[in-house]
């Protein structure tokens, strides 16, 4: 098994199906057969009959395989059956790879399609609640700190901007996956002039490949594969958030919690960020790809075989698994629940220290040194975290911060209109 079925969707399974792989490649045969016949090559007769009645049984070619133990040869003798006597010019000068990794290219391309919508989908949720609080005030926190008041649109803004990345980078890999090599044994063209291998590009919507050997170059699929990887990374990333801001500390934010869902076996009053959990592990399923697609490119000379296995898990794996991990973050985005009250609770809850550097910086506008200024308001801060007080009655109280800072400045710092 290449994926989890508790973790994929119909719409991309369908992609890796058998008989979607063997479609895709017979859409290269079919369309090489009619460039050829276009071209004298073979009858239009032959090229005619290849169109109109090639079709195939996956078990067929199952069964063909276990004799001849090469599922190419196998797919294109269950496919001659059918076509009859001219079956014999399927696949004429090819071999097999320009079958195989031309449909596979398809499939990626119709994979890719699928990803896009779904990183749609992600942004327009996105865009919803980025819409909704752009204004809702929350803290901002460094290494888990608070740091500053931010809000909570811009929070999930800096997000949307990173899928937003990940799209064009997406659409440019699609594109750059999606070539056609219809080149012969090694790449040489010696049995196919490359003007074939133009039109049927141009047929089935795909670019050249310049210059191929007995396979497509897989650098291609190492970036394709890359890329998914950083996004879904910017899923983790989005995510991981949420987990933290769902804490029983915190409680900003918290997935939806439907009803009739449990929570624990144990303990009943528990709502716990599952989705957001579950999307964590799925990130790490996706980028498990990089690495044996950055492998595959080393292929000993003009081709060997090593890459093969690899992808037939990864491909199907990789694209499943982030397709469903986007559609679910679409969901867990949408149905955010947002706790306004809490945010501005725990934006207080360190009795006004978040404003240190605005006081730092009115301090040094107002004839002190940064470093005595840093000092001074430091000195300050620390006793607030010790619990001595509130920080801007403490900073009222400090004769090095009111011979340069009347009250009504001091009170005017302690705002949040700057946000």
């Amino acid at each position: 098994m290449t994926h989890h079925p508790r973790y994929a969707r119909d719409e991309m399974t369908a992609v890796w199906t058998d008989e979607n792989r063997f479609q895709k490649m017979l859409e290269v045969e079919v369309a090489a057969a009619e460039v050829m016949a276009e071209r004298g090559i073979i009858p239009t007769q032959a090229a005619q009959d290849i169109r109109e009645k090639s079709k195939f049984e996956v078990a067929r070619i199952r069964e063909i395989e276990k004799e001849t133990r090469h599922d190419t040869i196998a797919f294109l003798t269950a496919v001659a059956e059918h076509v009859g006597e001219n079956g014999r010019y399927l696949h004429q000068g090819m071999t097999s790879s320009d079958a195989l990794d031309t449909g596979f290219a398809l499939q990626l391309r119709e994979a890719s399609n699928l990803l896009i919508s779904a990183l749609d989908k992600v942004l327009g949720a996105l865009e919803g609640q980025i819409e909704a609080h752009k204004l809702t005030p929350c803290i901002g926190r460094s290494h888990g700190i608070h740091a500053e008041p931010t809000t909570f649109g811009l929070k999930l803004a800096g997000h949307y901007a990173a899928f937003k990345r990940g799209r064009k980078r997406l659409v440019a890999a699609r594109e750059d996956i999606a070539t056609c090599m219809i080149s012969g044994a090694v790449g040489t063209h010696a049995t196919l002039d490359p003007e074939i291998e133009n039109k049927v590009a141009e047929k089935l919507g795909l670019s050249v490949e310049p210059v191929s050997t007995q396979v497509i170059p897989r650098d291609r699929h190492a970036m394709y594969f890359s890329v998914l990887a950083v996004i879904a990374s910017s899923i983790e990333n989005l995510v991981t958030e949420i987990r933290h801001l769902q804490r029983t500390e915190v409680l900003e934010v918290a997935e939806n919690f439907k009803k009739g869902q449990k929570g624990s076996s144990a303990m009943p009053h528990k709502k716990n960020p599952i989705l957001s959990e579950n999307l964590t592990g799925l990130a790490r399923v996706i980028r498990s790809s990089v690495t044996p697609a950055l492998e595959n490119v080393a292929l000993w000379h003009e081709r060997d075989m090593s890459h093969s296995s690899v992808e037939r898990f990864i491909a199907p794996q990789t694209t499943i698994t982030l397709d469903f991990a986007l559609h679910r973050l679409a969901g867990v985005i949408e149905g955010l629940q947002v706790y306004p009250e809490n945010m501005k609770a725990n934006i207080d809850k360190l009795n006004g220290l978040i404003y240190s550097q605005s006081v730092l910086l009115a301090l040094t506008q107002a004839g002190v040194s940064r470093e005595e200024a840093y000092k001074t308001v430091q000195r300050n801060a620390m006793k607030v975290w010790d619990g001595e007080g509130a920080f801007l009655e403490l900073l009222k109280s400090d004769p090095e911060v009111s011979a340069h800072l009347q009250t009504p400045e001091l009170e005017k710092l302690f705002n949040q209109s700057h946000v």
